[in-house]
């Protein structure tokens, strides 16, 4: 999928890029798998802000994603390749043959009137859904459940892909994109092959409109604020903060580790992201 450049008739088009929409094969929705979706304002259940710089945005309607793939030895077709606002990945819409319409994340080599089907034994093709016990070592996969039956947890960004490195015993070891290697159980699901929109990361936003059409709001550094406002406020001219970086109510934001030591899932990695 290439990447679109403007002609730079405006300050802003001279650096803006965009994915084309060639892979797109329908430009509205199945509205039976839509519901409505409230706008990401960084507000939690009190009406209080909780996270900062979060508001507005465009309307979107949510898509009613299948991550649990349990609809298993009935075969379905591609039917439509869609844009979907919610995530950075393209989702395909499967025509089960018992008539059934569900959405699914969109494997990289996948198109309309391709055949996929979830069960225990199915062909290792892009799209087709297994346990990680049945898929052969080395094979990448995406979508992968945490725990059986709750549905993919991991891995459902555009161009992701895990690794199936070795199983032992009831546990599978899988090598995240982010090259931490944990332990899975090897009853969970996983779906076959790369996910689509791998352009995505290439994009360049080109201005700030755009990213306030997508609910990010302007960031405004402390040390240009007051004292009250913020811990790197005040000072006589230009100040550099005159203390460790920190947040407004005063957690330092720089190398500070804010994961629990003893937290449950600690004996599942077997190799951290972040190498000490």
């Amino acid at each position: 999928m290439p990447i679109k450049s403007f002609k730079p008739t405006t300050p802003t088009l001279r650096y803006k890029t965009q994915t084309t929409f060639d892979d797109v094969t329908a430009k509205k929705p199945y509205k039976p798998l839509t519901k409505g979706k409230n706008r990401i304002d960084g507000r939690g259940s009190s009406g209080r802000i909780t996270v900062r710089r979060r508001g507005r945005g465009h309307k979107r309607k949510y898509r009613i994603i299948d991550f649990k793939r349990n609809k298993t030895d009935i075969p379905g077709k591609v039917a439509t390749i869609e844009y979907d606002p919610n995530r950075t990945v393209r989702i395909a819409l499967i025509n089960y043959v018992d008539g059934e319409k569900r959405y699914i994340l969109a494997p990289r080599d996948i198109k309309p009137g391709d055949m996929i089907v979830a069960g225990e034994s199915v062909k290792i093709a892009p799209g087709n859904a297994m346990p990680l016990k049945n898929i052969p070592l080395g094979t990448e996969i995406h979508n992968i459940e945490m725990q059986p039956g709750k549905g993919g947890q991991i891995c459902r960004s555009a161009g992701g892909a895990a690794v199936l490195l070795a199983k032992e015993g009831k546990y599978c070891h899988i090598r995240m994109p982010s090259s931490e290697v944990r332990l899975i159980s090897s009853r969970c699901y996983a779906t076959i092959g790369q996910l689509s929109h791998i352009d995505h990361m290439n994009v360049k936003i080109g201005k700030a409109g755009r990213s306030r059409w997508m609910g990010r709001r302007p960031k405004v550094r402390g040390v240009v604020m007051n004292p009250v406002d913020h811990p790197h406020g005040g000072g006589e001219g230009k100040s550099s903060g005159g203390r460790h970086p920190c947040s407004p109510t005063g957690q330092p934001t720089k190398g500070y580790k804010t994961r629990k030591k003893n937290k449950p899932s600690n004996k599942y990695i077997i190799t951290r992201r972040k190498k000490k």
